[in-house]
């Protein structure tokens, strides 16, 4: 049985977490969907929203059956690790659409995405400090990023969780809405909003701005040089151009 839902369109890929009997557990199978789907999308960039169905559950954390026998070696193959900095490094923008909790290793894999939109009974977490491990699939340096480091160590050290309004306040989520039923055509809204754009410039920006510090300025510069030879860039100056005129 299939673990991921997913839908294929011309800009964008829906792909949906459907283990509902485990709360959308994340267990090796899902974890090897995981990994084809970002084969896809390696190899046909597109825009990917993310989300957990319509049981009012992203992603319950990790399948803690499976966790529990898991070794240092299961450890050191960084498992959930690897295939969530996958999705954090994809070529084109993602969104994760949350519904209901997001705990443990669900919250990493809303982190991994770049951006995230929540209804307001959405809750993150990393609860594994109470299972006698820590957050080891990024939210140790992605949760930082995102909060800062003093909120993101209280987090990580207490296991606290956060609603959608704190989540929202503190910068965990870019938009909070009311209901369910408008979570995806929200997300979808946002994904419109950055397929407006050139692909090969929002491809350009992620990969600019998730470089490491020392990168900047020589990638920024020769990621505009590209574009600056772009037909498309041409063409979108000499539209914007031809409107102002007759303006």
């Amino acid at each position: 049985m299939t673990g991921l839902r997913i839908e294929e369109h011309a800009d964008r890929v829906v792909a949906t977490l459907d283990r509902p009997e485990k709360r959308n557990a994340i267990d090796a199978d899902l974890v090897r969907e995981l990994h084809e789907l970002c084969a896809q999308l390696e190899a046909r960039p597109r825009l990917l929203l993310l989300t957990g169905g319509a049981d009012g559950v992203f992603a319950g954390g990790a399948d803690i059956g499976q966790l529990r026998e898991r070794g240092r070696l299961d450890a050191l193959a960084a498992i959930n690790s690897a295939v969530f900095a996958r999705i954090r490094a994809l070529p084109m923008p993602t969104v994760a659409a949350v519904d209901g909790p997001a705990l443990g290793g669900g919250a990493e894999l809303a982190y991994a995405c770049d951006l995230r939109v929540c209804t307001a009974r959405a809750v993150f977490g990393q609860p594994e400090i109470r299972l006698g491990i820590l957050a080891g699939a990024g939210a140790t340096h992605r949760l930082p990023a995102l909060v800062g480091e003093a909120r993101a160590k209280e987090l990580l050290f207490t296991g606290r969780r956060v609603d959608a309004e704190e989540a929202a306040r503190i910068g965990l989520v870019n938009r909070v809405v009311a209901e369910p039923a408008e979570l995806l055509p929200a997300a979808h809204d946002l994904l419109d909003e950055m397929a407006k754009g050139s692909a090969l410039a929002l491809r350009l920006t992620k990969l600019a701005v998730d470089a490491p510090a020392g990168a900047h300025p020589h990638l920024d510069l020769v990621s505009q040089a590209v574009l600056f030879e772009d037909e498309e860039k041409y063409r979108r100056m000499t539209e914007f151009l031809e409107r102002r005129r007759r303006s």
